[in-house]
């Protein structure tokens, strides 16, 4: 019995990689995208992958990695964060939605069909380039390249130049990045990666675009928000995103007004840092409407 399924996963690996012409080196169909991303209901780009709005974009640029923990961990989602990463270009927090690219050590078999398919589809340059020909604005190229660090450099300023001219955003490799000087001259393009190192990407075959990941602890799928702060990345599923925005803005909301009370002394440090009564939640209600947000805190 044993034996009957795990020929049948094969079977159905191989018709995935060998089968539709469209799906040549993406292993997820369009079909598949949508049936592994089930609890969103929200707009997708032509391809299936998820595509939160641009305003919860804006909104999440400041999140906490212990904003967003809080939450993924109360919806059941633990393996989120990964931490460990040297930042090219640190500044402004990189927010933007996943597209994903998985890597693996070249066997000259397989990657004689993968740069065929390749052909087929028009797909030019080496492979690492192929990744960023899909990009659009406010995505963020997430590359799984097993730790790599020599050879294992998935771009230099040149690529990295085309990357942030389609995306306008960054890139996470789970690998290493060359010619560091000229990628710090690319303003506004972050990088995330383990390290840095002269060589060139050598010895790697590209196995998948827009496929599930696997980011260190972290499992990532294609239209996942990455959110990255000085702790590491956070990457949020697409359903959940709103919900992060809105708890890390409602935080945000409770410890201005408390602070707020406390300089205009109408209630004490004992009472801001207790549970609040009715009365002050009403209060603090009534002054978020004021600002013109329209979140409240539940009054039991």
């Amino acid at each position: 019995m044993k034996i009957m399924i795990c020929f049948g996963i094969l079977f159905v690996l191989i018709a995935t990689l060998c089968g539709s012409a469209s799906a040549q080196l993406d292993l997820f169909s369009k079909d598949q995208r949508i049936e592994f991303t089930p609890e969103w209901h929200g707009p997708r780009f032509p391809d299936g992958r998820p595509s939160v709005a641009d305003s919860v974009l804006t909104r999440l640029k400041s999140v906490t990695a212990e904003e967003a923990w809080d939450v993924l961990q109360d919806a059941g989602y633990g393996n989120q964060f990964e931490r460990g990463w040297k930042i090219v270009n640190p500044g402004e927090r990189l927010v933007g939605r996943v597209v994903t690219a998985v890597f693996m050590p070249s066997r000259p078999d397989v990657d004689s069909v993968i740069r065929a398919n390749g052909k087929k589809e028009g797909r030019v340059g080496a492979e690492n380039s192929w990744i960023i020909d899909i990009l659009q604005p406010g995505d963020v190229l997430v590359v799984d390249l097993f730790g790599k660090i020599r050879y294992g450099t998935i771009v230099g300023d040149n690529l990295s130049t085309s990357i942030y001219t389609r995306s306008h955003n960054g890139l996470i490799v789970n690998g290493a990045v060359r010619d560091t000087s000229g990628i710090q001259e690319i303003k506004g393009f972050q990088v995330y990666t383990r390290d840095m190192d002269p060589s060139a990407l050598e010895n790697v075959m590209l196995t998948g675009i827009n496929v599930p990941i696997r980011i260190g602890e972290a499992t990532v799928m294609p239209g996942d928000v990455a959110v990255g702060d000085p702790e590491g990345v956070t990457f949020i599923p697409a359903h959940l995103a709103e919900k992060v925005a809105d708890t890390a803005e409602l935080t945000h909301l409770i410890d201005e007004w408390g602070h707020a009370m406390l300089r205009e002394g109408k209630y004490t440090p004992g009472q801001i840092d207790a549970k609040w009564t009715p009365r002050m939640i009403q209060d603090f209600n009534a002054w978020a409407a004021k600002k013109g947000s329209k979140l409240r805190m539940p009054e039991q």
